[in-house]
Parts: C-alpha cells; sequence; structure tokens
C-alpha cells in the first residue's frame, strides 16, 4: 500500500478542535510517530492534504520534522497552560551579562521559524460529472506541511479568546489538551467517547462497590 493511503491500522484523535493541538496528541497513549506510514496517514487524515494527494515522495526527514514542530509547540501550549497571562518571564541580566535563554523563548523561536514557508497551494479542479474538488498545486513540501501546522499554532496562541479556552483533559493520565469551545465552557475531557465514558464507567463501579459493601 501506499504511503499516505493507510488509514485502518494506525488509531488516530482528531478531536482536539486545532490541527496543532492534534498533533499533540499523537504521542497518546503510544508514539504514533514511529515510522512514515502512520505519518503519512495522519497528514492525511487532519486535513493537511486532500484525499488521495500521494505522499511517496516522503523521506525520515519528515517525521523528524514533525516530531521536533510537535514538542516545541508542546511547550509553547503547556506554558500558556501554567501561566496563561505570563507563560514566559524573563530573568533580569546582570550588568555585562546576557540575559538567558528560556525554554519558551527557544520554542517560540522555532515554531516561528517553522511557520516562515509558504504552505500548500490549494486548487479547485473540475472533475468528469462537474463537481469541484480541492488538489494540490504540487507534490507537498514537508516544510509546507510543517508551516500550515505550525501557523494554526502560532493564530491559537496570539488570540486571546482561543487561548483562553485551551483546557487540559481531566481524564486519568491523560496528557491531551483541548479547545473548549462548549457553552459555558465546561467541557472536562478530550472526548466525551474516550475519557469521558472511562469516567463514567468508574463512577458506576464506585456506586457499585458502596452498594455491596
Amino acid at each position: 500500500m501506499a504511503l499516505g493511503t493507510a488509514t485502518a491500522p494506525y488509531e488516530m484523535r482528531f478531536d482536539a478542535g486545532r490541527i496543532c493541538l492534534d498533533l499533540l496528541a499523537t504521542t497518546h497513549p503510544e508514539e504514533r510517530f514511529g515510522s512514515l506510514a502512520p505519518l503519512c496517514a495522519w497528514i492525511t487524515r487532519s486535513g493537511l492534504v486532500p484525499p488521495g494527494t500521494p505522499l511517496t515522495h516522503a523521506d525520515g526527514s519528515w517525521l523528524a520534522g514533525f516530531r521536533e514542530l510537535r514538542a516545541q509547540t508542546g511547550r509553547l501550549v503547556h506554558g500558556c497552560l501554567s501561566a496563561p497571562a505570563r507563560p514566559y518571564d524573563p530573568a533580569p541580566a546582570r550588568p555585562h551579562e546576557l540575559a538567558p535563554v528560556r525554554p519558551y523563548e527557544l520554542a517560540l523561536a522555532c515554531v516561528n521559524e517553522f511557520a516562515r514557508p509558504a504552505p500548500p497551494v490549494p486548487r479547485a479542479v473540475r472533475t468528469e460529472d462537474g463537481t469541484l474538488v480541492r488538489e494540490l498545486d504540487g507534490p507537498p513540501e514537508c516544510a509546507a506541511l510543517l508551516a500550515a501546522v505550525a501557523r494554526d499554532c502560532v493564530e491559537l496562541l496570539t488570540d486571546p479568546v482561543a487561548r483562553a479556552g485551551l483546557r487540559q483533559c481531566e481524564g486519568d493520565n491523560c496528557p491531551i489538551v483541548y479547545l473548549d469551545t462548549s457553552r459555558g465552557g465546561r467541557r472536562r475531557w478530550c472526548s466525551s467517547e474516550v475519557c469521558g465514558n472511562r469516567e463514567r464507567v468508574a463512577r458506576h463501579r464506585r456506586r457499585a462497590a458502596l452498594t455491596q459493601a
């Protein structure tokens, strides 16, 4: 099977509300980007490229690039969660000393650099039955795909309203960060069907145990 067409063998999560947050979810419950096939499947299913886009030109550098962007995006997102108002507070430098470079600033510079290239160029193509479908103007380069995700991260973290909706899932041992767009901001889990259902099952078992005691 060609790279970019495999989907069924790889469990993917796309319920975080932003593509940059969906990227972070690829480490849970285990590393999803262990090889090129699942990475290309994620690229397709995330909507970065239209269905059927060939990704046979992908190589190992794609894995390294997406993992690096994921790590730096995670530092920025978790920095906002831990200190939403001021995620970075540089220590004052002593006379004749350079100010220390903090991990948050390094991550910020890295994500900004990833965002520099132009993202993939879409075009509308008419099919035989006259329907317009989206295709890319050419084979997508890794830098262009990374730029699309990095730009989503930049837009998310520079939008005060969206940034205020960042939430850490309350499920046991779940590291997924999602964007809460629910009315009243009452969403508690990354997914009601996954962590939410586990919590309901655990709650039922606790009640059953108290009844039998």
